[in-house]
């Protein structure tokens, strides 16, 4: 066995090489080369993952995924249409509402005088001792 280990002083001198090697490898160029040629080498696989998906979609009659998003876009639309559309239709119902109402009044009050004037001749055949001449018919 070892007798005058130091666990403290071994983990310092452990520290002090870790650190020095980072610090050295972080102020070379090296990694951040390196890092850049790896997201590149990504970002090309990735483009032509994408490129070989779409062309396997499209020859088994599959929609992709830019096939998805413009068809929910023109389904936005078209509820947004619908929408508008529905409100107009209640606007103009709510208008024509009045309208109907205003004309049901002036038909009302046609045929209350069209049945006073009905009465006076209903009135009027009844009594013919008088002449017509003299009603206000």
């Amino acid at each position: 066995m070892i007798q005058n280990f130091n666990l403290f002083d071994t983990w310092k001198d452990y520290y002090s090489q870790y650190s020095n090697l980072f610090d050295e490898q972080t102020a070379k160029e090296f990694p951040a080369q390196g890092i850049g040629q790896l997201l590149e080498l990504h970002l090309q696989f990735k483009k032509c993952l994408n490129e070989t998906t779409e062309r396997y979609y499209e020859l088994i009659n599959l929609p992709s995924i830019h096939d998805l998003a413009h068809i929910s876009s023109l389904i936005v639309n078209l509820d947004a249409k619908v929408d508008d559309l529905e409100e107009f239709m209640e606007e103009t119902i709510q208008d024509g509402s009045g309208q109907q109402q205003n004309e049901i009044a002036n038909l009302k009050k046609e045929m209350k005088s069209l049945d006073t004037k009905l009465n006076q001749i209903i009135s009027m055949l009844k009594s013919p001792k008088e002449p017509i001449a003299n009603s206000n018919v």
